[in-house]
């Protein structure tokens, strides 16, 4: 039974480059009277079927066309539809040039999928490699490679014609993408963040966390930056859960649930907010970054001009920069405190609620997807998360 044509899924933004670049190889094999490998999947004009993986399972997802460039070139096009609330990509149309191209006799099925980044697509600023996350290259691998004739490879040219603008309007810039959209999704259905329903759907997730593997760990990421940088780190997928801005709520809920050990994992301009105090961290509501930087600065003897400039600076990135050029030890020191102060509020907002057994630690990464620095706490369960669980 063919399965329903729906816009009602809120999918990200790797989902619709799929079913672009799906769209587009399909022409290319019809355009050499090439048939599917299974007529059961193919797709038409206005959808082509998908194994999404995260979660499993087959959706037609909506695309708006697709056409032979001749010359082994065809072009698909789809339309990112995030569902309700704001998003940036709304609208967004995606534009995905397919061709053909010979590998070696010898490569690895993966290889012969090759992904360029076209006008719009983010870039890691040193290496000009294009930013994507795995579950965004997992997902075209699943959906292209088994359709593609022996002996042939195929290069896809990714195009977001708006995308460069609207990198303007992320923090793109401050992860070290550049010239346009990262495709960092992790997941097929958009998570909101912000919202209410999205606090509803991990305070859910969290009461049914003692049926979990490990019902005492539990690692709390900030953001989707963190989603696809934590198993890179050696963090078991098992343990995390994208907690957005609403990471108050969370850890009661999380201790509420039996969890024992709690790491939160996050970009140091984000969790900053939670050495003031601040546990609701969307910028609308509240921010204090410059305030608590400079705070811990002092108290680490910085004075006069050069706490001044450090109070205006632009972002916490680049204080956090100009205290390197400044002083490498001192900026050291002041990075530690920050990671200590962040777990030693978020322990005593847990204890207003409650006697818990819970111990909190925080890890903190920088806009090059690096680990910057752990509190005492978060070394500790680093370490254990890492390799006890590995």
């Amino acid at each position: 039974m063919p399965l329903p044509i729906t816009n009602l899924t809120p999918f990200t933004l790797p989902v619709w480059v799929a079913a672009a670049a799906r769209a587009a190889l399909e022409t290319l094999l019809e355009a050499e009277g090439l048939a599917l490998p299974d007529a059961e999947l193919r797709g038409s004009g206005e959808a082509q079927p998908l194994e999404l993986l995260e979660p499993p399972g087959v959706e037609l997802v909506p695309v708006e066309a697709a056409a032979a460039l001749g010359h082994g070139q065809a072009l698909g096009m789809a339309r990112c539809d995030p569902g309700d609330g704001l998003d940036l990509t709304r609208g967004l149309l995606v534009w995905v040039r397919a061709s053909w191209w010979a590998p070696a006799q010898e490569a690895e099925p993966s290889q012969r999928l090759l992904l360029e980044a076209g006008e719009g697509l983010g870039v890691r600023a040193g290496s000009r490699d294009l930013c994507l996350s795995a579950y965004a290259r997992r997902l075209l691998e699943v959906n292209l490679l088994p359709l593609l004739p022996a002996g042939r490879g195929l290069r896809l040219q990714l195009v977001f014609p708006r995308g460069r603008e609207l990198a303007g309007r992320t923090s793109n810039e401050a992860f070290g993408v550049v010239d346009g959209l990262a495709l960092i999704g992790t997941q097929a259905v958009v998570q909101r963040s912000a919202a209410p329903d999205r606090l509803d759907e991990c305070l859910e997730t969290l009461r049914q966390w003692p049926q979990s593997p490990h019902p005492g760990d539990l690692v709390l990421v900030i953001g989707e930056n963190g989603l696809d940088l934590a198993p890179r780190l050696g963090l078991h997928a098992g343990l995390l859960l994208k907690a957005g801005n609403w990471l108050g709520p969370l850890i009661v809920a999380a201790a509420e649930a039996g969890v024992e050990r709690l790491l939160l994992f996050g970009y140091h301009g984000k969790l900053i907010k939670l050495a003031g105090g601040i546990f609701h961290t969307h910028h609308h509501l509240a921010d204090g970054r410059a305030e608590v930087l400079t705070a811990l600065a002092a108290l680490e003897g910085m004075a006069g001009p050069e706490l001044e400039r450090l109070f205006a600076a632009p972002t916490v990135e680049a204080a956090l920069a100009r205290l390197q050029e400044l002083d490498g030890p001192l900026a050291a020191r002041i990075e530690a405190r920050l990671a200590l102060a962040i777990e030693t509020r978020s322990q005593a907002y847990l204890a207003r609620y409650g006697r818990f057994r819970t111990r909190i630690g925080a890890a903190l990464f920088d806009r090059q997807r690096q680990l910057r620095v752990a509190g005492p706490c978060g070394v500790e369960l680093l370490e254990a998360f890492r390799h006890d669980l590995g």
